[in-house]
């Protein structure tokens, strides 16, 4: 069976106000739950898709950067 994850994110959060998807942003975040980062990449692509060069740049530069510089995360720990 095949499940549209990118369709069925984008349906439960078309209804939000902005200070709603902010908090269920927030709130994924703070949770940690591996879960939720099927849903955090949908919202990710959506501001890809809608960024201009310069701002893709930026998002790459911070990602690298911190990705590079920040600590290390256990994969096999919580």
């Amino acid at each position: 069976m095949n499940f549209n994850i990118r369709g069925a994110v984008l349906h439960n959060i078309s209804g939000m106000a902005e200070q709603e998807l902010e908090g269920m942003i927030v709130d994924s975040i703070k949770q940690g739950d591996e879960k939720l980062l099927p849903g955090l990449g949908v919202l990710f692509e959506v501001i890809w898709n809608n960024s201009n060069e310069p701002d893709r740049n930026q998002m790459i530069d911070t990602l690298h950067h911190k990705i590079t510089t920040g600590p290390k995360p256990d994969p096999f720990g919580p």
